[in-house]
């Protein structure tokens, strides 16, 4: 399987990734295809790619999505469109591009970009259990059409991507306090080894593969948005990111999450014990995507904690705790 297309380049990665998108080249990316907003370009919140809200002439409200240079290939994001369709087409409600000239990924101005409809709606609430039965019986929906095949050229959810690779960042990163690197690399990889141990993931489908609430609209039931990291993985990693609270707030949010999804797809019982060993790679992965991203603009302006101490002085606890975690025994369904 294809690995995802990297670069270390800044002029790629970081700073000058979306140096010339002007207000100027959107409005001239959008003319190309024949798309003209009468009303100004509202920015979204998007940290790896740059999306704007407006009001075509049409009276359409609309989304212009510009992927960030060399994340991609093309093929890459036409899989992850086509994925969106077959999920629209099964009548499940997520936000797809929309086909302009027959093309959902549009080239111009230098950039790539897709357009999508506007979808509006409130926030997914973690602690409703209503909601979460939605969300089971609309993830196994999702799964049920995932399933159907693989992935050509996503990348894969594994330890390279989200073990290995994020500590070589996190080495040479110049945000992780001097004083403070041999008390976080002492505990960053005992948990790696024992993440390492403990992640074995096989039957691995099509995943949403970032489906937490934030990527969750709320009107008259759940809506996804946002399959920007779809790739390949166990089915698991769809669902964790729906628990919260302590032990026993999540072994009643599995219980009712588990068995709504099996309504429409059967579940692994065995991939429970991937939950802490997915959460672990998750935090890695996260503290090296910032570390990476922070030439771009964007991310000092969002994530201004990340370059002080009390930030790593937090996370060297927070890694202790998930080395704890990952020896505890898995959550079990009860129902």
């Amino acid at each position: 399987m294809n690995q995802q297309n990297s670069s270390t380049d800044n002029k790629e990665q970081g700073d000058f990734a979306f140096a010339g998108l002007s207000p100027d080249t959107v409005l001239d990316a959008l003319e190309s295809c024949r798309i003209f907003p009468e009303s100004g370009l509202l920015a979204l919140n998007s940290y790896e790619n740059r999306v704007y809200q407006f009001k075509a002439d049409d009276g359409q409200r609309l989304v212009v999505k510009f992927y960030r240079p060399s994340r991609w290939s093309d093929e890459q994001i036409l899989e992850e469109h086509s994925f969106a369709k077959e999920i629209a087409d099964a009548d499940i409600p997520l936000v797809a591009p929309m086909e302009v000239d027959g093309k959902t990924l549009h080239h111009a101005c230098g950039f790539r970009f897709a357009v999508f409809p506007s979808a509006g709606g409130r926030q997914f609430e973690v602690d409703n259990l209503d909601q979460l039965e939605w969300m089971g019986r609309f993830i196994g929906r999702m799964h049920r059409v995932a399933q159907a095949k693989p992935f050509q050229f996503r990348p894969e959810l594994n330890l390279q991507n989200f073990l290995d690779k994020p500590r070589k960042i996190l080495t040479t990163s110049r945000l992780l306090p001097r004083h403070l690197e041999t008390a976080f690399f002492a505990i960053l990889d005992p948990l790696i080894k024992e993440t390492q141990k403990r992640y074995s993931a096989t039957d691995l489908i099509r995943l949403h593969g970032d489906c937490h609430p934030g990527n969750i609209l709320w009107r008259d039931g759940p809506m996804f948005v946002d399959l920007d990291d779809c790739r390949m993985g166990p089915a698991i990693q769809d669902l964790w990111m729906m628990l919260c609270g302590d032990r026993q707030q999540q072994l009643l949010q599995l219980d009712v999450l588990v068995e709504a999804y099996e309504e429409f797809h059967s579940f692994d019982n065995n991939q429970l014990a991937l939950i802490e060993p997915l959460r672990a790679m998750r935090m890695v992965h996260y503290m090296a995507w910032l570390s990476q991203r922070w030439e771009d603009p964007a991310f000092p302006r969002a994530f201004p904690w990340f370059a002080e101490d009390k930030y790593w002085e937090g996370q060297i606890l927070a890694l202790k705790e998930q080395l704890a975690a990952l020896h505890e025994p898995p959550l079990k369904l009860g129902y």
